[in-house]
């Protein structure tokens, strides 16, 4: 089977450009694929309160019903605060956009990097999960973690190549499944509760004083309660993957998965405390929660099944969120021009494949240890959110638009709770996250140098157009494959006008505006070749060129004679610099040199910086 056939295969038939809006999430979809990390979090979120209160006495389960009021606190602030970033930067970008709109590059940078790092954890931490819930069942099967995990994460690759619409459909149906299991171990528990089958089983009641119980341990536990907020800010970084209005569905998606996050959590945390549960390390809280509330029946494996799965599929947040980052890092010249290119099914398929490779290789690193993965996790979420609180405070103060000052108290709010937040990660769990301190710098470093890099080519490509093109020549038929006017593509007409008058310039769009655009500059620059501009539906550039080859090389060798391909190309100083660029030049004289009856050369433009 053919390379194009597998790919047909796996990921679908191309699509269209016009089919973009057809492809877009409404808000039930959108809810599933970009809620699934936050929502699952509540697996977790409460039993992490009471590893931190059982390090006192179980005394102090009682803690955690204040501490997960301050939870639902801060996650009334975050989703208020994401609201009005979604309405002020509907482009998409979420922490990123606000930072460097408001507290400059460097600070959007870092909050850029460490949502780009956090997404990969995203991915490694579900499917890490996910795999101890498949070899807790199945314990001959925990030797292979990291191979289960790396096979999860390809599964989930696959099927977001296939496209937003399609992920959405499927990763529906266990979202809410899982939402519905929840809704049913709740409302089931306090049922049980108000009827008395269950009694208040807890030690301690609400307000009673603990011995050793101090306002830093309570901090901890409330920091690492508020691991149940992880994936909040995923919906503001992909606001255009929403049908139109974007801002305004994305905004009413956001709040519905922060009332089912807040009841959902709300409702473990309060069974948790009425029961009595302590964590155990062979059994999660919820499993305990359901074991009480149904048996070990249908409903007990129903809850445990759900949860499973909604904690693998948590990995696709990451796979929606990051290509949208990565196409706006890539916008602003911090990332490499490929992450801009939509794929056969119109999503960003390199943020994509980038994504599941990075993520494979941090499953290796840690080997598929969900607990290592954890702290890091959680510091890559709340420096974003700080930032995006901070920033979203100098907005509304330098802005001062009418009702600027309830939306300035809530960021403000939020900026302090998260900010504690992530100085007590760092503070109780810094060796842990020590890490973030060595890859935020260097993410970005590789940044900066990325857009000095494009900065330089741009100056040396520069042309000015309004210069006279003058170069009589003769010879043979030649085509020239340009993307846009440049020193480089000057260069290569040169050569192509003193091979022959019959000089063919060939333009690949995929907009119509690209293409009145370049052939108004064409006529302004008037080389005297002619200017051929096609419009690729399916966003490939070089089938067209082929296509076009064939049908002028047929009429040429009907005449006797024969067709040059002139490729331009510039040819980096240095050899990393290459890999910023998409390797068009590169395909197009691989597929030449294989199936084309041609004359194939390239223009080289060597760059000095």
């Amino acid at each position: 089977m053919e390379y194009s056939a597998i790919k047909r295969w796996l990921i679908g038939r191309p699509l269209k450009s016009e089919e973009a809006g057809e492809h877009k999430l409404n808000k039930l979809k959108a809810l599933a694929i970009l809620s699934s990390d936050a929502l699952s979090s509540v697996a977790y979120g409460t039993e992490q309160i009471l590893i931190v209160l059982m390090t006192v006495s179980a005394a102090a389960l009682w803690y955690s019903i204040p501490i997960s009021i301050g939870v639902l606190v801060l996650l009334t602030a975050l989703i208020l605060s994401y609201r009005q970033v979604i309405f002020s930067y509907p482009k998409g970008g979420g922490a990123y956009m606000v930072a460097k709109s408001n507290l400059g590059i460097n600070f959007g940078l870092i909050a850029g990097s460490s949502l780009l790092i956090d997404y990969i954890l995203t991915v490694a931490v579900s499917v890490s999960a996910g795999t101890d819930a498949i070899t807790s069942a199945f314990p001959y099967l925990h030797q292979h973690t990291v191979l289960i995990s790396v096979i999860m994460v390809i599964l989930v690759t696959v099927l977001n190549l296939r496209g937003l619409t399609e992920s959405a459909g499927f990763l529906a149906y266990p979202v809410y499944l899982f939402v519905f299991a929840l809704f049913m171990l709740i409302v089931t528990g306090i049922y049980h509760i108000v009827t008395g089958t269950i009694p208040h089983t807890t030690i301690t009641g609400i307000g009673m004083h603990v011995s050793g119980i101090s306002l830093f341990l309570l901090l901890k536990a409330f920091s690492s309660g508020c691991s149940a907020l992880t994936g909040v800010e995923a919906i503001s970084n992909a606001v255009p993957n929403f049908k139109k209005p974007e801002d305004k569905n994305a905004a009413n998606t956001l709040a519905m998965m922060g009332a089912l996050l807040g009841i959902l959590f709300t409702g473990v945390s309060f069974l948790a405390y009425w029961y009595g549960i302590a964590p155990k390390e062979a059994e999660t809280v919820v499993s305990q929660i359901a074991a009480e509330t149904f048996g070990r029946n249908w409903a007990y494996y129903f809850v445990q099944g759900t949860t499973a799965l909604i904690l693998v599929l948590a990995a696709n947040t990451g796979f929606s969120a990051f290509p949208m980052l990565a196409y706006n890092l890539a916008q602003d010249r911090f990332m490499p021009n490929m992450f801009m290119v939509r794929g056969d099914r119109l999503g960003y398929s390199n943020g994509i494949i980038t994504l599941s490779l990075l993520s494979i290789v941090v499953i290796f690193i840690f080997e598929g240890t969900t607990e290592l993965l954890i702290p890091l996790y959680a510091v890559g979420v709340f420096l974003p959110f700080t930032l995006a609180q901070v920033g979203m405070m100098i907005k509304w103060a330098k802005e001062k638009p009418t009702g600027w000052v309830p939306k300035f108290i809530v960021n403000t709010i939020g900026a302090l709770i998260t900010f504690t937040v992530l100085a007590i990660f760092f503070i109780t769990k810094f060796s842990q996250v020590w890490y973030s301190l060595l890859f935020l710098p260097i993410c970005v470093y590789i940044c900066l140098q990325i857009r000095l890099h494009y900065k330089a080519l741009g100056e040396q490509l520069k042309i000015d157009v309004t210069k006279e093109f003058n170069h009589e020549v003769t010879g043979n038929v030649v085509i020239v494959p340009i993307s846009g006017i440049s020193r480089s593509v000057e260069k290569t007409l040169v050569y192509a006008k003193s091979i022959t008058k019959n000089v063919i310039a060939v333009y690949i769009a995929f907009k119509d505006e690209d293409i009145a655009m370049m052939e108004e500059k064409w006529e302004k620059w008037n080389t005297g070749v002619r200017l051929i501009t096609i419009k690729s539906r399916y966003r490939s550039i070089i089938n067209p060129i082929l296509k076009l080859i064939d049908t002028v090389n047929q009429k040429t060798m009907n005449d006797g004679g024969m067709v040059t391909v002139l490729i331009p190309d510039f040819i980096t100083k240095k050899l990393w610099h290459r890999a910023l660029h998409n390797q068009t030049a590169l395909l197009l004289r691989a597929h030449l040199l294989q199936n084309k009856n041609v004359i194939v050369s390239t223009v080289p433009f060597r760059l000095k910086k």
